[in-house]
């Protein structure tokens, strides 16, 4: 069991998500730092789809119901083990009563809390992870409060071993031109690859508001709602931009500009308001290209993970 003693800002109940399912309607949810919460259940072997906590921002305190080793992976928060302060990117041994807390991170926005065995929320729609704008998913499908106590699977037989790193954020985010690029002006197309955005306050899980020169459009018409999916940046009427991301709806009327390349999307979860962003054009061929190497890092970290410690 882990208890929630303080929940900061947002705490909620990730895996990886839902998927084949917008069709119906449901959206994807799951960790908007995917390769984080990836690498935190590799320090600890777990199932990649295991379930974790995604914490924003903090300041949180968790309470730790059985021995248990836990690995944090994402912005670094200063944590402290009953006192002690421990690394992120490593794993971590807890003992029943032990009391985790993370004070708050300098830089980026979110990291990912993984214990062995995951936590064993019930599986909702096939997945674990919180729905926050659909309400189910995780606990009651709401970000975690105090006193909630998460049940864990069951512990696995680990050893001290070694650690991994995550990537170095850049602000530079990697994007496809949208179905609807065409319809904007040179001049709103040549202001979204060259200016810089700021991220906004009103920013949340659904999508991330930015702030910048308006993009206007060559002939205001009316669109047909149309499906869309996490990375689709939209211009609704007054021209700032929105990135839709892991809890948006799958369809929408506003013109789709660009695509950000699924390889880059942990940026935005790391990207914190006030924050700049420069778009770079990509093409389709490298957009892949970039996730599949995403992947093979992962898989190869992984492994090593493993391999080290059998």
């Amino acid at each position: 069991m882990l208890e929630i003693l303080r929940p900061g800002v947002q705490t909620s109940v990730q895996d990886r998500g839902r998927r084949g399912l917008r069709h119906l309607g449901i959206a994807q949810a799951g960790a908007l730092d995917m390769p984080a919460l990836y690498r935190a259940n590799s320090l600890l072997g777990n199932d990649p789809d295991a379930a974790g906590l995604e914490i924003t921002l903090g300041p949180v305190s968790v309470r730790f119901g059985r021995d248990a080793w836990l690995a944090l992976s994402g912005a670094h928060f200063h944590p402290e083990l009953n006192g002690r302060p421990i690394h992120t990117g490593q794993r971590v041994f807890a003992q029943a009563g032990h009391t985790l807390t993370l004070s708050g991170c300098q830089y980026g926005m979110r990291t990912y809390l993984a214990v062995d065995g995951g936590i064993d929320a019930p599986l909702t729609l096939g997945a674990r992870a919180t729905d926050l704008q659909g309400g189910f998913g995780g606990v009651h499908g709401r970000a975690l409060e105090a006193g909630d106590r998460l049940p864990l699977g069951a512990p696995r037989a680990l050893r001290d071993g070694p650690g991994c790193r995550s990537p170095d954020w850049t602000p530079y985010v990697r994007a496809l031109p949208g179905p609807d690029y065409a319809s904007f002006s040179p001049s709103a197309q040549a202001a979204f690859w060259q200016r810089q955005w700021t991220v906004t306050p009103s920013s949340n899980r659904m999508g991330m508001r930015l702030r910048g020169t308006p993009l206007v459009r060559r002939h205001n018409m009316d669109l047909l709602s149309h499906a869309v999916f996490p990375g689709v940046v939209q211009a609704p009427p007054d021209g700032q931009p929105i990135i839709l991301l892991a809890d948006a709806q799958t369809t929408g009327g506003y013109p789709c500009l660009a695509t950000v390349i699924q390889a880059d999307l942990w940026k935005l979860a790391q990207a914190r308001p006030g924050a700049h962003l420069h778009f770079v054009p990509c093409s389709a061929e490298d957009a892949r290209a970039a996730l599949a190497r995403q992947v093979r890092e992962g898989q190869r970290l992984r492994h090593a993970l493993r391999t080290l410690t059998e």
